[in-house]
């Protein structure tokens, strides 16, 4: 349960600093120096821009047995390896991705009181909101968000919602009825590459119908100091499975390679980028890898994208699963549930690795 009813000073929106035209960002947003962007990873031609895997999901559904089995291959392995891929043929149109970015857009362009209807608390964190975590006095993140609930129908309120612009609350729900479909699409495929039952994962979390479904909507507003600051801190996702509708014209996602190097990934047209997260990670007994990314930000362009989270039920029991665990490989993380989990992240903001690390099982 969460104890906290507020947020522990006066919210201040991200994109009102941006608009003010100050040179220098407040001091609040300033990183510790070891956890500043290097800002040349901006640049096309650096080693480390690279394009995580592009999966081409509609090679899964034609008759080419062979073709079906390569491309569950490749999920398999940019599962195991990468924890995040993108995917193409994905069965979304390219009108409603486009639609639900512009409707987004108009929404953070809305006046501020206008905005500020829909403010949030960190109670259940919907609405309109500037921060992650309760702490006082905690570094902040450069960046502006909407978050809401779609699934299960016990959680979905409209009102929550915004209400402008018009037809944001009909695209809202156009696109993540697509979401849950894709995300029911890949929990199978996870699941067959586990060597398990197509629908053991969605069981897992509870049902198709208790599983849930939220859409975080994320702007960037323009930095005066982006080498200062983060648009995310770095952190790995809390929840089952995230896909994230990215801002194709302005890079800003970064993924820590095995090398530890941050890679700026560069999202291809119409594609979704798919990432494992914490929760598939501890049922699959690390096989998946959920990884940890950042989000840096621009001195010239703002950036906006949609995140669709695909979680279990709250009071779920999430630990390795028993077909996976071997005397080999035994449990490396006690049970918990996800309501206990996503706490963290809640008070304490996003940090690294370090909860899904805490649950390790003593060896």
């Amino acid at each position: 349960m969460n104890i906290f009813q507020d947020w522990p000073e006066p919210i201040v929106r991200v994109q009102s600093l941006s608009e003010s035209n100050h040179g220098a960002i407040p001091n609040r947003y300033v990183k510790p120096l070891s956890q500043r962007p290097n800002i040349t990873t901006h640049n096309k031609h650096n080693p480390h821009t690279t394009t995580i895997p592009i999966i081409d999901l509609g090679r899964l559904y034609t008759d080419d047995l062979t073709l079906q089995a390569k491309t569950l291959d490749e999920i398999s392995k940019a599962c195991r390896e990468w924890g995040f891929f993108q995917v193409v043929n994905h069965g979304m149109s390219p009108q409603l991705m486009d639609q639900a970015k512009a409707t987004w857009r108009e929404f953070f362009y809305l006046p501020m009181e206008l905005k500020n209807i829909h403010a949030n608390s960190p109670k259940t964190y919907e609405g309109y909101g500037s921060r992650l975590g309760v702490e006082k006095g905690a570094i902040l993140d450069w960046s502006d968000y909407y978050y809401l609930h779609y699934q299960p129908s016990s959680l979905k309120d409209y009102t929550k919602w915004p209400s402008l612009p018009l037809h944001c609350r009909e695209i809202v729900e156009d696109y993540c009825k697509e979401m849950v479909k894709l995300c029911e699409k890949l929990m199978k495929i996870l699941s067959k590459n586990l060597g398990l039952q197509e629908d053991r994962l969605q069981n897992a979390f509870g049902g198709k119908e208790e599983s849930g479904g939220c859409l975080r909507v994320n702007y960037y507003p323009k930095c005066p100091q982006p080498e200062l600051t983060l648009g995310i801190s770095p952190h790995s996702d809390p929840g089952g499975l995230t896909i994230l509708l990215p801002d194709e014209q302005v890079a800003g996602l970064q993924v820590r390679g095995s090398d530890d190097a941050w890679i700026t990934v560069e999202p291809a047209p119409h594609a979704f980028i798919v990432n494992i997260g914490d929760q598939i990670q501890m049922l699959s007994n690390s096989i998946y890898k959920s990884v940890e990314h950042r989000v840096i930000v621009s001195p010239a362009n703002e950036r906006l994208s949609l995140a669709f989270f695909y979680n279990p039920k709250g009071n779920v029991p999430i630990e390795p699963l028993k077909e996976i665990v071997t005397v080999d490989s035994p449990a490396l993380y006690s049970s918990t549930t996800y309501d206990r989990y996503r706490q963290f992240i809640r008070t304490q903001g996003p940090r690294s690795k370090c909860h899904i690390d805490e649950l390790k099982s003593p060896r």
